[in-house]
């Protein structure tokens, strides 16, 4: 549990009280490639190495998988999580510059956070998956995602992603108090785990803004699935790569914004029985 405990002050209908509520806890993470700074992400503590794959594999710096002997931890804090650590990584494996690409604090709530420029941010890659998937299995795939969300459901703090075979298999599920981190550390723990081809769909707790698509679509999984509302370049880039992005899945409806044909349309086989 990634959670601690913090007194409050509640008012509720006229009334003062005091209560003690778990939060979720925040924590900086400095990263340095060969030592050289590359990035400092707010994230919350735990699977640093799921964090560090799945980063740098979407933002297209390292490609291979990342043993933990190449993960030198620099230092802890006072509650013993890690707050700076080094890759060691073969340079020539590096498949860009990555020293000027990310040199201030990435937030939380933001994968943005911390670029030198807009378009450094976009994949390049088309997913072109004949994956078809049906609707209904979304509803069993949240539910398991949910289930799965210890650290929200005891401090309603955290996001959740978590990663499907088309026939509704989680294989990988995480949280952080960041968006993005909870989708890094799924895809870091897929390329680690060597499970990237059977993952299908991705899942995630809240809204999906352009960088969660752009992260999914690097390793081309075909089907990305969210609770809440996209944004309208998350739509946007979601058509351009090819990839199926729904969202508002919740109370049993769903709504397809890119690609709808890989969604099993069954009732249109019903309907001209």
């Amino acid at each position: 549990m990634k959670t601690n405990s913090y007194n409050g002050l509640l008012f509720n209908d006229g009334n003062f009280s005091q209560v003690n509520d778990m939060l979720a806890i925040e924590e900086s993470l400095s990263i340095a490639i060969n030592e050289e700074p590359f990035t400092v992400t707010m994230r919350t503590p735990g699977h640093e190495l799921e964090l560090v794959q799945g980063l740098l594999f979407t933002e297209g710096v390292y490609r291979q998988r990342i043993n933990a002997h190449q993960m030198q931890i620099k230092s802890s804090g006072p509650k013993g999580f890690i707050t700076a650590l080094n890759l060691v990584l073969p340079k020539e494996n590096l498949l860009k510059d990555f020293a000027a690409s990310r040199n201030i604090i990435s937030a939380s709530s933001c994968g943005l956070c911390g670029r030198t420029s807009f378009e450094e941010t976009l994949s390049t890659n088309t997913i072109n998956d004949d994956a078809k998937i049906d609707p209904r299995i979304l509803e069993c795939m949240f539910a398991k995602m949910s289930e799965a969300q210890l650290d929200f459901r005891s401090s309603g703090g955290t996001h959740a992603a978590a990663a499907f075979s088309i026939d509704g298999e989680m294989i990988a599920m995480f949280e952080d108090i960041g968006r993005h981190n909870a989708v890094d550390k799924v895809i870091g723990s897929l390329v680690l785990n060597q499970t990237l081809s059977k993952a299908k769909c991705i899942t995630v707790s809240g809204r999906v803004s352009y960088e969660i698509v752009n992260k999914v679509q690097a390793v081309g999984i075909p089907v990305l699935a969210a609770v809440s509302a996209p944004s309208s370049m998350a739509v946007e880039n979601a058509v351009a790569a090819g990839m199926t992005l729904i969202a508002f899945c919740r109370s049993k409806k769903l709504t397809v914004y890119a690609h709808p044909e890989r969604i099993l349309r069954t009732e249109l086989v019903s309907n001209n029985k």
